[in-house]
């Protein structure tokens, strides 16, 4: 993974999301990351035919914030897929740990509960320069990567959808 450039993306193997729904709920912690993954992300729908108004955005304090507003934005807003962006850097505590475990364990719990997929987007890395890498730098930006998974998984709830009222 450390070689990988994590902004490239086929779009002719992705479905074409015009006429997808996307909530993203953002840390504002770490901004300088959070907000790249963001646009990352915004580009990205927007590259694959979302449309700018098919996309609502959400701001939170911190990344274990971002379960809580996940949850919100899906019980207020019909949407096709979430992404929750954030970024948790190691630091000298156990405090990197339990954020780390309490979202994705969150995160999990919300594709379990909701017919809407969330995507972790939560860069978890040991070194702000990593992030950096991760987030537009030398590895490209991870909100690409999460905006194309937040795509095809619309679509194959659509497809889900589609298939069981058929009776499949």
């Amino acid at each position: 993974m450390a070689t990988t450039n994590l902004s490239y993306y086929d779009k002719a193997s992705i479905p074409n999301a015009k006429d997808f729904r996307f909530g993203i709920v953002v840390s504002e912690w770490n901004p300088e990351i959070t907000n790249n993954l963001h646009q990352g992300a915004i580009d990205t729908l927007i590259d694959c035919g979302t449309l700018k108004e098919n996309i609502i955005s959400w701001d939170v304090p911190g990344s274990f914030e971002l379960v809580y507003g996940c949850k919100k934005i899906i019980e207020t807003h019909k949407l096709d897929a979430v992404i929750a962006i954030g970024n948790v850097i190691q630091g000298e505590t156990k405090h990197f740990d339990f954020v780390c475990d309490g979202v994705t364990q969150g995160i999990t719990n919300l594709n379990i509960k909701y017919d809407v997929p969330v995507i972790f987007c939560v860069l978890t890395d040991n070194t702000k320069q990593q992030s950096i890498d991760r987030s537009g730098g030398k590895l490209g930006n991870k909100g690409i990567e999460c905006a194309v998974a937040a795509v095809k998984m619309a679509a194959l709830k659509q497809q889900k959808r589609t298939s069981n009222s058929l009776g499949f």
